[in-house]
């Protein structure tokens, strides 16, 4: 139950007392003061509702204040970042720009001293645009790409091979030569007879070995082995017309080259010229 305030004030009672001789009394007179109640009705909201109704938009507002500063700070944040990247940018390419004009410079100074030096007739022609080098799985010495087959053929399909990748079978056109070919191929030798084909060959008249690019076998660099070539018709009935090479153990004066029948499989060694990348 809800609680009430009630006011009372005083109430008086006159009363006249009756005559002594029996007759009856006059009416009494009663006096009543007004009588006020005042109630407090229950407030039907819910304590702090209005407190909370109060606050919520000050929490809003306060809320997105919050934010529009950090956002504020982080704009601010970027501009400068951005303002210093922008700057160390210009530093680099003026330092950049100015390493460039050295360059051309101390060039300029050496080309007019060459010049002054050297004749113009004299001079090498140098292609700054270009290099040289061999395609991927190719090995580069002494200005050539050497390719040292996997795949075991007899010499026909074995030159062919060569030929589809843009060289041919090998031509040995130096001691040099000889001795890188020779060590390579002994470091892939798997057995006596896992040896490789060169671009040699009598098989157009016995005895008359040519180079697959019709040049005559030179006379002063043989590197055949003892006894050899030998044309053996044991096996062969048709001779031994085509030139091998490989020693596993290694061959005195590198003399590792064997004649044997050109539909014998080996693997072989390819040669081509290093191939000009312009830039």
């Amino acid at each position: 139950m809800p609680e009430a305030e009630v006011l009372y004030s005083d109430v008086k009672f006159k009363r006249h007392r009756g005559n002594n001789d029996g007759s009856a009394s006059s009416a009494a007179d009663t006096t009543y003061s007004a009588v006020r109640i005042l109630e407090k009705q229950p407030s039907t909201e819910l304590p702090g509702s209005q407190q909370q109704s109060e606050s919520a938009p000050r929490c809003r507002v306060t809320s997105e204040r919050a934010a529009v500063i950090v956002l504020s700070v982080l704009l601010a944040a970027s501009l400068v970042t951005l303002g210093v990247t922008s700057h160390q940018n210009i530093q680099n390419t003026e330092r950049l720009q100015k390493m460039r004009d050295e360059c051309d410079a101390l060039m300029k100074n050496l080309t007019e001293r060459f010049s002054a030096v050297r004749p113009e007739s004299t001079r090498p022609e140098v292609n700054r645009s270009s290099c040289q080098r061999c395609p991927d799985g190719w090995e580069r010495h002494g200005g050539k790409c050497y390719y040292f087959s996997i795949i075991k053929a007899n010499w026909t399909r074995s030159r062919a091979e060569c030929r589809r990748t843009g060289g041919d079978l090998v031509k040995i056109e130096s001691r040099e030569e000889q001795k890188f070919l020779d060590q390579r191929v002994r470091v892939q030798m798997t057995g006596e007879e896992d040896k490789f084909w060169i671009g040699l060959t009598d098989s157009e008249r016995e005895g008359a070995w040519l180079w697959t690019d019709g040049s005559a076998l030179d006379s002063g660099l043989p590197f055949w082995s003892k006894g050899e070539p030998d044309d053996y018709k044991g096996i062969h009935t048709l001779g031994e017309d085509c030139a091998r090479m490989g020693e596993r153990g290694g061959a005195k004066e590198l003399k590792c080259w064997f004649d044997a029948s050109c539909e014998v499989p080996h693997r072989s060694i390819c040669e081509r010229n290093q191939k000009t990348l312009t830039h």
